[in-house]
């Protein structure tokens, strides 16, 4: 596939047609390079901004913002930097650097009514689901990241990294490499140069294979999420609720999805593992008012008869 054929398929996805501006998260890396030129080529540098989040935490960061400073005045497009500060004490170094950057990234969209584009292409789709399914027993690990998210869209998610290589070496575009994606101490590291390789040795479409499966369950997610609506709310009562007749009286299996969706409302975001609740919850006394937590800050309360979840 030749850099105008890739534009093109870009084009056919339709999820940076006008008339929305876009907000293009970059690092610095082929992938968001390439998703950065590609969109000033669909849409005009004039429709753009680029975000670069420069967390200080290696030594080529300042470099790595310099680069990004360089292709975005060749460009023609505006670029934005935030540069915040680690939180002291323990916790998740890579969890942390994700959620900053796309409140970031969420900020200028909302400021701007935009949509925000990534990098992600079907090798981090891959890793994705193969790091959730070992780390998070639950359906949602196996759907992957959707190519389109609200405000977010992921437009190279059926594209290949040899792919977006290719399109920036024939279009002439430079790149920085993160020396820590090479490194074991993270995870997802040990996935994409430890896990999916062997994959690839049981099988040669492992990767592909996993990319159909999710593919099919996300379809097969829309008819299960179109049951779940039509319970919550059962029984005239308000929208984010469920009778506990009701509740008891579902499949186990559609039970979870229902405890999973009241749950991840009321948290705002996903809570993974509320599900597992579930038989619990079906258990709560159905006179005056009983509550169980879920974990993540949220409980499930049953009040006269109706369930709902709620941050106390």
């Amino acid at each position: 596939m030749d850099a105008d054929e890739l534009l093109q398929r870009v084009l056919d996805g339709g999820m940076i047609a006008p008339p929305p501006p876009l907000v293009a998260m970059l690092s610095g890396g082929r992938d968001s390079v390439c998703m950065l030129e590609l969109a000033v080529r669909a849409r005009g540098p004039e429709a753009l901004t680029a975000l670069h989040v420069n967390y200080g935490l290696r030594d080529e960061s300042s470099e790595d913002e310099r680069f990004c400073a360089g292709l975005c005045q060749r460009l023609g497009v505006r670029l934005e930097v935030e540069r915040p500060r680690r939180p002291r004490g323990p916790g998740n170094l890579q969890a942390w650097a994700r959620d900053t950057r796309y409140a970031a990234a969420a900020r200028l969209a909302e400021a701007q009514g935009a949509t925000i584009v990534t990098g992600h292409t079907a090798d981090d789709q891959v890793e994705t689901i193969l790091y959730r399914l070992a780390s998070s027993p639950s359906r949602r690990a196996l759907l992957g990241m959707r190519p389109s998210d609200g405000r977010l869209a992921r437009p190279l998610l059926g594209t290949t990294r040899a792919e977006t290589t290719a399109y920036c070496e024939e279009r002439g575009l430079d790149w920085r490499d993160d020396a820590t994606n090479a490194q074991p101490t993270y995870a997802r590291n040990r996935v994409r140069d430890g896990l999916i390789p062997e994959l690839s040795r049981v099988h040669p479409a492992a990767a592909q294979n996993v990319l159909r499966t999710a593919a099919l369950l996300r379809d097969e997610a829309e008819l299960l999420d179109s049951l779940v609506d039509a319970e919550i709310g059962h029984g005239g009562e308000s929208r984010g609720t469920i009778t506990q007749e009701r509740f008891a009286e579902l499949h186990p299996s559609l039970r979870r999805l229902v405890l999973q969706r009241l749950a991840d409302s009321a948290a705002g975001r996903p809570l993974p593992g509320a599900a597992r609740f579930a038989e619990q919850v079906a258990g709560l006394r159905r006179t005056g008012t009983s509550m169980l937590d879920l974990g993540g800050g949220v409980r499930a309360v049953a009040e006269r008869g109706v369930l709902r979840a709620e941050r106390p």
